[in-house]
């Protein structure tokens, strides 16, 4: 009896914001944004340097930085277990990518954070990472452009070699706005923590996502501590936006063509 074919797994996959199903196939092509809401979904860090810099531009820098585990930390696992297991799971060595790249032509420090890689988290390869990335845009004299995706802050598992990091890079930060230096900040979902706290609200211009939540601690947290209902989309992008903390609000779709207008605008 011939086997009755049924439809491959993961062809197909609902929408967060709307519910509606979606080809999956349809919408990579589409930059992983909804077409029925236009809710942005999250992106691994490959495929983002894919839609921003032009094809095959970037080269990766650092990449034999890896963590420690100064404390001992264990809480479901050990911590490098935990880092191995997060390694196999994305592809990725840490939570951080950084190198130079073009975007239309135009050379550029470029940085991310990976909200997959243990929620984005900035442990001690991250914040180094990211420093060395701001100090060669200085001594290049390049404009340094850092995606955020970092849910977790600052990592636990590292203690206060974790929370160092976030005055390590805004010190380097520091440094290359002195030297005259162009950064661009783009936030997306979500942007939390000790990241937000520190460089990625640090940017010359700061764009965010279209509703990406964005903020130190979560709503749910602050209400608890404030004791009182939150306004209507609190730590969201347009919140934001209509509170000045950020200049500018892109579509995914956007983000290269702007990114280079701004550069060229400012000189980068």
């Amino acid at each position: 009896m011939r086997k009755k074919r049924g439809v491959p797994e993961g062809l197909w996959l609902r929408c967060d914001a709307c519910g509606a199903t979606l080809f999956r196939k349809k919408l990579e092509e589409a930059e992983r944004v909804c077409p029925e809401c236009d809710h942005h979904f999250y992106v691994p860090a490959r495929t983002r340097i894919a839609q921003i810099l032009d094809a095959d531009s970037f080269e990766e820098w650092f990449t034999d930085l890896s963590s420690k585990d100064p404390l001992g930390f264990v809480d479901k696992k050990p911590y490098p277990q935990r880092l191995e297991a997060e390694r196999k799971k994305t592809g990725l060595d840490e939570a951080c990518l950084v190198g130079r790249g073009y975007m239309r032509g135009r050379p550029l420090v470029f940085g991310l954070t990976d909200s997959a890689f243990i929620m984005g988290s900035m442990g001690s390869v991250v914040g180094e990472k990211l420093t060395r990335a701001v100090e060669a845009a200085t001594e290049r004299r390049l404009p340094l452009v850092v995606v955020s995706g970092s849910g977790g802050g600052a990592r636990m598992h590292e203690g206060i070699y974790s929370l160092m990091q976030m005055g390590k890079v805004s010190a380097a930060l520091g440094r290359f706005h002195e030297a005259g230096g162009l950064f661009i900040s783009i936030l997306t979902n979500p942007t939390m923590g000790g990241v937000a706290a520190s460089f990625a609200s640090l940017g010359d211009v700061v764009i965010a996502e279209p509703r990406a939540l964005v903020g130190f601690a979560g709503p749910r947290v602050v209400q608890a501590t404030v004791k009182k209902p939150l306004p209507e989309g609190f730590q969201t992008s347009e919140f934001l936006l209509e509170h000045g903390f950020i200049d500018l609000i892109l579509h995914r779709h956007a983000l290269r063509t702007e990114i280079a207008r701004i550069i060229d605008y400012c000189g980068g």
